[in-house]
């Protein structure tokens, strides 16, 4: 037998699995809780482990052995939770997380409020997204629009533009007159509304 048969190195390297996206985003949202849940009966054990301690004076932790889980959602709930993660875009798995972790620490909860503050964070991202959608939509609904400005063609209509008119007054006319020209810029012409 080989060295190299042993280490299997002379097989192809593992491909990353072409799962559909939100097929990852539920797999890896459902993991997060279920890690969230353990940790919660781990901090929640130690929790009551410290209160006996204080209680009794005596420390018997080491005589206890715990079940590996003992709370675990209810069929139905899970199924629940993970119709809403599918309602996550992939780019938003992340901050859900981290959101999640943030909240987890802060809350502190027991085992059984988990899931219910996961759910929680859920609906608070799939709003945001839904909030950050349609705004996408009112852009581009308003980038389709006509790109002349209203008030462009309302302005064009209602005036007209006289640059011959007999009765403008030029700065060489102030200027043989020996008066102080008004403010007006002499190069623009000038507008007249017609009705």
């Amino acid at each position: 037998m080989s060295l190299a048969s042993w280490f299997r190195w002379n097989e192809p390297p593992n491909r990353i699995s072409q799962r559909n996206p939100t097929e990852m985003v539920v797999e890896t949202l459902m993991m997060e809780l279920n890690w969230q849940i353990k940790q919660a009966e781990k901090h929640q054990r130690e929790r009551e482990n410290e209160y006996r301690k204080i209680k009794t004076g005596v420390d018997y932790g080491w005589l206890v052995s715990y079940p590996k889980q003992s709370y675990d959602i209810s069929p139905g709930e899970r199924l629940q939770l993970e119709d809403m993660c599918t309602k996550i875009h992939p780019s938003y798995c992340g901050p859900v997380i981290l959101r999640f972790r943030q909240v987890v620490a802060e809350y502190e909860p027991e085992a059984q409020e988990v899931s219910q503050l996961f759910r929680s964070i859920l609906q608070e991202a799939a709003e945001k997204i839904k909030e950050e959608e349609e705004a996408k939509k009112l852009a581009r609904q308003w980038n389709t629009r006509n790109r002349t400005s209203l008030s462009l063609t309302t302005f064009k209509s209602r005036s007209r533009i006289s640059p011959f008119i007999s009765d403008i007054k030029t700065i060489s006319e102030d200027v043989e007159r020996g008066t102080q020209p008004n403010r007006r810029v002499w190069s623009m012409p000038e507008f007249r509304n017609t009705k």
